[in-house]
């Protein structure tokens, strides 16, 4: 199986073609739900049986169902069990909303900076989803949407530029969310920041080589509580190896623009990632998460999802 794995790797990278996908369709039964007791024991267990669980970018948008709404997040974990990835931003009264964008042009039926609308304002407002189109729903709040996880799933916040990450610690504890979210940062300096105030929490840090490990153990950040975010160019074998071997999880991104794997996948078949998730990836947060998590599910050898090992 491994030696197959490989070899559609070296399809993928040489640009093969294959038959087209089928559209994803959610199971109607429900999916594994991703809630472990001890979030850190998890990760720990995915890399310790060569599991892969998927991250649903953006909560995994798809023709009617918005980024960054419960309605989508719903469909996604319904269908196959995933993480959740969500933006943080914060509005002009202080409020803490799920938005990616700076402004809700995109995304929404308004317009204008998300920094200077209120809460009420945005609310008002109705997402669009990816073709452009007005959906029933509204942008959530943090708070609702980490009451929405609850015993559904693991968020990944990723806090958008200007946004306190203090305030979005106070938001998870005053949720009691502590083992169930992942804190996305991009500097050493605000992996210590989040780490002192609270170092219980989960961090992604963005990890180029296994040395940038010294830096934050030099911190004190203890890195039992550290994920390797390694990018989205391309899978890096030697350093999931390197990383694996301190005992550090990896996440990749097969998320992004025209030129994405995702896109990619999507012409030539999702062989590929099966092959990247065999590179030593625990994560892979993709625009396709449905698609992603059955391909790495009928490709790993093991029946049933080799993650619900690690949720018993």
């Amino acid at each position: 199986m491994r030696a197959a794995l490989f070899a559609a790797a070296l399809c993928v990278l040489a640009a093969c073609t294959s038959q087209a996908p089928t559209a994803a369709t959610p199971a109607a039964s429900g999916a594994q739900r991703v809630t472990p007791d001890d979030l850190g024991a998890f990760f720990d267990c995915l890399r310790e049986q060569d599991a892969t669980v998927v991250a649903a970018h953006r909560g995994g948008p798809a023709p009617g169902y918005p980024e960054n709404a419960l309605p989508t997040f719903a469909r996604t974990v319904e269908a196959v069990p995933a993480l959740v990835e969500v933006d943080v931003a914060l509005t002009r009264d202080g409020a803490l909303v799920l938005m990616h964008d700076d402004t809700v042009d995109r995304t929404t039926t308004g317009q204008g900076r998300v920094r200077d609308l209120t809460l009420a304002e945005i609310q008002a407002l109705r997402l669009r989803d990816e073709r452009g189109t007005v959906t029933g729903a509204r942008a959530p709040t943090l708070a609702e949407a980490l009451d929405w996880a609850e015993g559904k799933t693991v968020l990944e916040l990723d806090v958008k530029r200007g946004t306190p990450l203090a305030r979005v610690v106070e938001a998870v504890r005053a949720a009691g969310a502590e083992e169930r979210v992942v804190v996305i940062v991009y500097s050493l300096r605000d992996a210590i920041s989040v780490h002192r105030l609270a170092p219980r929490l989960m961090l992604s840090v963005s990890i180029d080589d296994a040395s940038d490990l010294d830096a934050l153990a030099e911190a004190h950040v203890d890195l039992a509580r550290v994920l390797a975010w390694t990018g989205t160019e391309e899978p890096n074998a030697a350093l999931n190896a390197a990383l694996r071997g301190r005992g550090i999880e990896t996440l990749f991104g097969t998320l992004g623009g025209s030129g994405s794997w995702d896109r990619r996948f999507a012409r030539e078949g999702g062989a590929g990632y099966a092959a990247f998730a065999e590179t030593g990836l625990q994560v892979i947060a993709s625009d396709r998460p449905i698609e992603a998590h059955r391909a790495i599910d009928a490709g790993d050898g093991v029946e049933g999802w080799a993650g619900a090992a690690c949720l018993r």
